[in-house]
């Protein structure tokens, strides 16, 4: 049976070749942010002051449907800047979660922050939209793509100076990537059939990944104890949209997240270490 990743995959390939027909690779090279130095994920990343979090400009999911009906991509982003995010995240699938390539560049005009384009990635044409967007990363999900696939889009995302964060939902998924070309790896505590969310899968997939790879927990992380739990696992970074989306002022959400996670943190330094 047909789950939902297949779902949104086949719209996309459908979309994509529309969009290859309507602006050719040529048209979108032209675009000023094409031609604009990019700044880097993995770095941003990397904090000495605790972890790091990538804040999601997200108006709606198939798993929620339409979160945020007052949708102001530019002002949460700017919003977002204001309470230290490390990175954004802008959702630009347009079928299943109504994004678009415009909420991108609204970003982009509005933040000089380190931007990633959240869309499935299935084709090196997107890749350069990213880049002619004012994306800085892309995200590259391993459950849509083969190994050969994946090793392609990460040699041609880096041809572009884009950097990727690798998105695993499964130990099996990352067995079939070539982790030397890997520099984010972000796992999904989501199941795709299910919606259910085990954040236990990130402990066991983070052991098993080079010290030299950013870490970055994904998707159902809503309180800081969930935060500092994940934080324990190896999480260099959290990407989190729904939970702010929902609030009235995404970038005081935020604020509290990095407050109350810090104090999450210190809270478990001081807990005597179980035999």
């Amino acid at each position: 049976m047909a789950t939902i990743l297949d779902q949104i995959l086949a719209d996309t390939r459908a979309l994509v070749a529309e969009r290859k027909a309507l602006t050719p690779t040529a048209a979108l090279e032209r675009r000023s942010a094409f031609r604009a130095p990019t700044l880097s994920l993995a770095r941003a990343l990397r904090r000495p002051d605790g972890p790091a979090t990538i804040a999601e400009c997200k108006r709606a999911s198939p798993s929620e449907g339409v979160i945020r009906r007052e949708y102001a991509p530019a002002d949460i982003a700017r919003s977002y800047k204001q309470a230290a995010a490390a990175a954004l995240s802008v959702l630009t699938e347009p079928t299943h979660f109504q994004g678009s390539l415009d909420h991108l560049a609204q970003v982009r005009a509005a933040i000089d922050l380190p931007l990633l384009r959240k869309d499935f990635v299935v084709d090196a044409y997107q890749l350069v939209e990213a880049r002619a967007y004012g994306a800085d990363a892309v995200l590259l999900i391993a459950a849509a793509l083969d190994p050969a696939q994946m090793t392609d889009l990460l040699d041609a995302a880096r041809d572009l100076g884009l950097g990727v964060l690798v998105e695993v939902h499964a130990d099996a998924e990352v067995d079939g990537l070539d982790l030397d070309r890997v520099d984010v790896l972000g796992v999904n505590s989501r199941d795709l059939q299910t919606f259910e969310v085990d954040l236990g899968r990130a402990e066991r997939i983070f052991a098993r990944l080079p010290e030299r790879i950013v870490r970055v927990a994904e998707s159902g992380i809503r309180t800081a104890d969930e935060a500092a739990r994940l934080r324990g696992y190896g999480a260099d970074a959290f990407l989190v949209g729904t939970h702010f989306m929902r609030q009235p002022d995404p970038g005081r959400a935020l604020a509290a997240f990095r407050r109350e996670t810090a104090l999450a943190l210190a809270d478990a330094s001081r807990q005597p270490a179980t035999p």
